[in-house]
C-alpha cells in the first residue's frame, strides 16, 4: 500500500513548509499503519500550465502523474492565500483533468478504487472552502474521499503565527491529521478488496 503526498506550498526547498509540516504528521500515521509514504513538493518543479498529461518538452507532471498512478492514496496539501488553496494545487488539479480520458476498455478511470484526502494550513480562514473544493476535483477525476479524511489548521481571520511558530492549536490539528490517515488506509483497503469499478456507460 503506497500514498502519495503533493506538497503545494509556494515556498521551494529548502525553505520550511508550514504545508509540510502537518502533512507529515498525517504521513507518520500511515507509516504507523503500513502504508508507505512519499512527498513531493510541486513547487521545486517545472509543472506546465495545462489539462494534458504531458505538456511537451521539460514538463516534469509526466513524472508526478506516474507517482500518482502507482500510489494507493493521494493526499493534496495546501497552504491557504486570500481563503483560496494555493496556485501550486489549483494547478495540480487542472492537470489531472487530463484523468477524465484516461479510461480502460470498460470507460473506468484508472483513479477508480483510490482514495485521496487533504491537508490544508494557513493563519486565516478558509480551510473548509479548500477541502470541500479540492474533494469536488478529486471525486471528479475519479477518487474516492472518505469521511473525515483531511485536517486542517489555523488561528482565525487575520495574520497570526506559521504552524511551525506556536503550538497554538496543534492538538486539534494533529488528532485531525491521524484519524484522516487511519481513515484513508482503511479505505484504500476497503476498495482494494472490493474489486474494481463497475463498467461505466457512455
Amino acid at each position: 500500500m503506497k500514498a502519495l503526498v503533493l506538497n503545494c506550498t509556494l515556498k521551494a526547498s529548502p525553505e520550511a513548509s508550514n504545508t509540510e509540516a502537518l502533512a507529515r504528521v498525517l504521513m507518520r500515521q500511515l507509516d504507523a499503519d503500513g502504508v508507505e509514504t512519499e512527498i513531493v513538493r510541486l513547487v521545486d518543479l517545472d509543472i506546465r500550465p495545462g489539462v494534458k498529461t504531458d505538456q511537451g518538452p521539460g514538463d516534469d507532471w509526466p513524472a508526478v502523474h506516474g507517482k500518482i498512478r502507482t500510489a494507493d492514496i493521494l493526499v493534496i496539501a495546501t497552504p491557504t492565500w486570500l481563503g483560496q488553496m494555493s496556485s501550486v494545487a489549483k494547478r495540480a488539479l487542472e492537470r489531472m483533468d487530463a484523468i477524465l480520458s484516461e479510461t480502460d476498455d470498460q470507460g473506468r478511470s484508472w483513479t477508480m478504487g483510490k482514495v485521496a484526502g487533504m491537508v490544508v494550513t494557513g493563519n486565516e480562514d478558509g480551510a473548509h472552502h479548500i477541502v470541500g473544493t479540492l474533494a469536488q476535483g478529486l471525486i471528479d477525476v475519479g477518487f474516492t474521499v472518505p469521511g473525515q479524511a483531511w485536517t486542517y489548521w489555523h488561528l482565525g481571520p487575520g495574520p497570526g503565527p506559521d504552524y511551525t511558530a506556536t503550538g497554538q492549536a496543534h492538538d486539534y490539528s494533529d488528532r485531525l491529521a491521524r484519524n484522516a490517515a487511519r481513515n484513508l488506509a482503511w479505505a484504500a483497503r476497503a476498495a482494494a478488496a472490493a474489486g474494481p469499478y463497475p463498467p461505466q456507460e457512455s
